[in-house]
């Protein structure tokens, strides 16, 4: 309609070292609606990602020099919590937890149907920005810091604390319910992620007490309720 501005395409930057996968990915995700950067090694992504930023990343975990799985565990250290979507040729459990561990938002193991690589591409990104219209839930406390859900920031008296999407929406899940036990399985479906396994949510509860605790393995916010799942209680 006139007057309407125009809704801004997602920019994705595809990071694989095979140059004919490469190419397929960026035809078709042109194809899907996005804009498409592409990267042939860990080098190369970082030099895309200090020119401009990304509404997500499409990285395989096998690469020549620097793999998938270190260059997003650097890019979260230094703070950068572009959402991640790895693609691996590995699909064991044990392989799925390592990628969350290093701040993976979601993996795809190779080969890959196209077309659930764009259904997942945009799961990822619906979880890092939720929808206006969704019913507002307000800030909790979690001693100094506050958490604002509609922002997925977590404020703290030092400043503001980088949280990944799977992390921020792991806190809005427990947010919108404080002093309600979520079973896994309800927190991998919150994450969309409901085939990853009771391990795959531990180790995204693991990383964001990292992030909200004083001290984690004490927890004061983010219980574990023993054969139930997670509570949040907030509190000064």
């Amino acid at each position: 309609m006139p007057g309407e501005a125009p809704v801004e395409q997602p920019h994705l930057l595809v990071v694989d070292d095979d140059a004919r996968l490469r190419g397929l990915l960026q035809r078709y995700l042109a194809e899907q609606g996005f804009r498409i950067s592409v990267a042939g090694d860990a080098a190369a992504a970082r030099q895309a990602l200090a020119a401009m930023a990304f509404d997500l990343l499409v990285l395989d975990v096998m690469m020549p020099g620097e793999s998938g799985l270190e260059l997003v565990a650097s890019l979260r250290e230094g703070g950068n919590a572009v959402p991640v979507l790895m693609l691996t040729a590995r699909g064991e459990p044990d392989d799925r937890v390592a990628g969350l561990e290093a701040g993976v938002d979601d993996y795809l193991a190779k080969p890959f149907d196209p077309r659930e690589l764009a259904l997942r591409i945009r799961t990822v990104l619906r979880r890092a920005t939720p929808p206006a219209a969704a019913q507002a839930i307000l800030p909790v406390q979690l001693g100094g810091s506050w958490f604002d859900p509609e922002r997925s920031e977590l404020r703290t008296p030092e400043g503001i604390v980088r949280l990944t999407g799977g992390e921020a929406s792991l806190l809005t899940a427990l947010a919108r319910r404080p002093g309600e036990v979520l079973s896994r399985e309800e927190i991998a479906a919150a994450l969309g992620t409901p085939d990853a396994g009771e391990r795959a949510v531990d180790v995204q509860v693991t990383r964001l007490r990292r992030k909200i605790e004083p001290d984690p393995r004490e927890p004061r916010f983010l219980h574990t309720v023993r054969h139930r799942g997670y509570v949040l209680r907030p509190g000064p």
